[in-house]
């Protein structure tokens, strides 16, 4: 990862399947993540856009964001725990199913 990368774009970059339908225009929730609560509090507030999108996503947490609106930051973000919900929907009405873990680390 590097520094203002998003996190959609670490996870391809990485081979972490991550739908992204939009292309990561915040118009989708199937690059819906969710976070720590140490990591989730310490990212800028999702704008009303993000919120909006994350309104019609499945299982959404109190610490869920959208992969594509979260740029990362090493000073930051470096430990970062993220987690992929069980399932996606995207507003097609397809269901995603995900099976095993994956990482990604810094350069």
């Amino acid at each position: 990862a590097r520094s203002g990368m998003t996190i959609l774009e670490v996870a391809h970059a990485c081979g972490v399947h991550v739908e992204g339908a939009c292309g990561g225009e915040c118009a989708c929730s199937t690059c819906h993540i969710i976070l720590t609560k140490e990591a989730f509090r310490e990212l800028p507030a999702p704008d009303d856009a993000e919120t909006d999108v994350l309104d019609v996503a499945i299982r959404v947490q109190e610490t869920s964001r959208l992969g594509c609106q979260v740029q990362l930051c090493k000073e930051r973000d470096e430990g970062m725990k993220i987690m992929l919900p069980a399932r996606t929907a995207n507003l097609l009405g397809r269901m995603r199913t995900r099976t095993g873990k994956a990482g990604f680390g810094w350069t």
